[in-house]
């Protein structure tokens, strides 16, 4: 299995044109709301502890939870980068091209938080896939789909939390980009399940976790843990 090429401590792409490309055509889109969010996302982290001992801690209030969707777009680019690394046996040339579209995505949205947070942003986790089988077309699919399905309803479930209006916005256009991930990555495992009961409740709306039940997954996946003690809770 071909490793995620380390730059620092950050995951980059194996490909610096694609990279390169992704940061052209996707990040510049964020560049100008990252650069209004950062004067008052440094003002809220002043006296955070980022690295208390049982893991690195996200922070509280409006930062902890933008770090907090850091760390899982951290976690989504991380896999869909392995995944483009290592492509798996039996996908389509289109499947296989809008999975790069998928990772191409991720990278932007990570990067967009890494800038929007500044000085404030926790450091670059390092991934732990070693329950995921990037040969096993069935294995890398059902991993994208828990990870589109919960990074769906953490953002749902974050959304209440969000003080600022601007924080709002931008979490909710990112939120309906990770549901389209989700809706497409479960639609290749099993045509016409991109909305079924397992993600939609009976008022037609999408499920939500709160931070704790998201990051009890997400740590699953983690060889950096992450601690959400400080985030609000309502």
């Amino acid at each position: 299995m071909s490793k995620i090429i380390e730059s620092g401590k950050g995951f980059v792409l194996p490909d610096d044109k694609v990279q390169q490309s992704v940061s052209r055509r996707k990040f510049l889109g964020y560049g100008a709301a990252a650069s209004a969010l950062v004067i008052g996302i440094a003002a809220c982290n002043k006296d955070d502890d980022n690295m208390p001992s049982n893991g690195i801690n996200l922070g509280s209030g409006d930062a902890g939870i933008l770090n907090y969707a850091y760390a899982l777009e951290q976690l989504e680019a991380a896999f869909y980068t392995q995944v483009i690394a290592s492509p798996y046996s039996g996908g389509s040339v289109a499947e296989m091209a809008l999975i790069k579209d998928i990772r191409d995505h991720e990278i932007a949205h990570r990067e967009f938080f890494k800038n929007a947070l500044g000085s404030g942003a926790i450091q670059a986790l390092e991934p732990d896939f070693s329950s995921v089988n990037f040969s096993s077309r069935e294995s890398v699919l059902n991993t994208a789909k828990a990870f589109e399905d919960l990074g769906v309803s953490a953002y749902n479930g974050a959304g209440k939390l969000i003080v600022k209006a601007d924080y709002l916005v931008l979490a909710g256009k990112i939120v309906s980009v990770e549901a389209r991930h989700a809706a497409y990555i479960r639609d290749i495992i099993s045509n016409g399940t991109f909305a079924d009961n397992t993600v939609v409740d009976t008022n037609g709306l999408d499920k939500s976790r709160t931070p704790a039940e998201v990051l009890t997954i997400a740590n699953t996946f983690l060889k950096t843990k992450v601690t959400g003690s400080n985030l609000p809770t309502s």
